[in-house]
């Protein structure tokens, strides 16, 4: 009956956390350089390959992860702590990876991976299905996808619209919230291992 459920709360949440991973506002500068080096990038191909990069992991890292000994919640309060240093990054702005250019199409690396199919989206997605139900966390990610692929069309356009300091506000923005959720989801998930 999960899959027949929806709640708009959660939706609205796991919504919310995946589009502050994906952070595709915050890659508009990578996005735009890539564009003026003459990088040529499939918005079509980068959205639909990293959607279904996500979706597999979605259903199948949990297995993966049994085949190690862990289950759901130890890996949410490892993935809240990785959100909690991506959220870091975002709000503070120290940069911890760094991408080297590669040559040729730019469509699956560095687009596809690590931008946006990267270890910060993997842990969250199984984060997030210890906390919502799955329907809600797929649609979720749907939602994002979209907003993902409007986003790698328009680049250029989207850029002007937002503004250095638009992008810059959004970044901030959702780094302190993505801080507050990687607490909730600590706290959350650590009582349920320590109980």
């Amino acid at each position: 009956m999960e899959w027949l459920s929806f709640n708009f709360q959660s939706f609205a949440s796991a919504f919310i956390v995946l589009f502050a991973i994906l952070d595709v506002t915050g890659s508009l500068p990578v996005f735009l350089d890539l564009s003026q080096r003459h990088k040529k990038f499939s918005a079509w191909r980068a959205t639909v390959i990293a959607f279904l990069i996500m979706l597999a992991f979605f259903f199948v890292g949990e297995g993966i992860l049994a085949l190690f000994g862990v289950d759901v919640s130890s890996f949410a309060v490892a993935g809240a702590l990785v959100i909690f240093v991506i959220a870091c990054e975002m709000t503070f702005g120290v940069e911890i990876f760094k991408m080297e250019a590669m040559e040729g199409s730019a469509t699956l690396v560095p687009i596809v991976f690590p931008l946006l199919a990267g270890p910060g989206a993997f842990t969250t997605l199984l984060s997030l299905k210890a906390e919502y139900s799955s329907p809600d966390i797929i649609l979720a990610l749907v939602a994002n996808m979209l907003i993902v692929y409007v986003v790698l069309r328009n680049v250029a356009p989207v850029a002007k619209l937002l503004g250095k300091g638009g992008v810059f506000m959004l970044r901030k923005f959702f780094g302190i919230i993505l801080l507050a959720i990687a607490v909730k989801l600590f706290m959350s998930n650590i009582t349920t291992l320590i109980g």
